[in-house]
């Protein structure tokens, strides 16, 4: 059986996607729980929260670009 070479595994596929999630969810907890220690209140926390999982998801999207690039020959 010969495997096609322009199949991905899936698992690379997983562990890409793995990597795009954590750099998502990571530095979003942390900030909230840092930041609903620091501050006290939950309302807040939630506010900064949000913003730094905006700002994970735009980096995400650039890595996503340059991981999941499709070779073309």
């Amino acid at each position: 059986m010969d495997k096609n070479p322009n199949i991905r595994p899936t698992k690379g596929i997983f562990l890409k996607g793995s990597i795009i999630g954590a750099i998502i969810t990571i530095p979003s907890l942390v900030a909230f729980f840092v930041s609903w220690i620091v501050l006290e209140d939950k309302i807040t926390a939630l506010i900064v929260g949000v913003v730094v999982h905006f700002i994970g998801m735009g980096f995400s999207f650039k890595i996503s670009k340059k991981l999941f690039r499709i070779k073309t020959e």
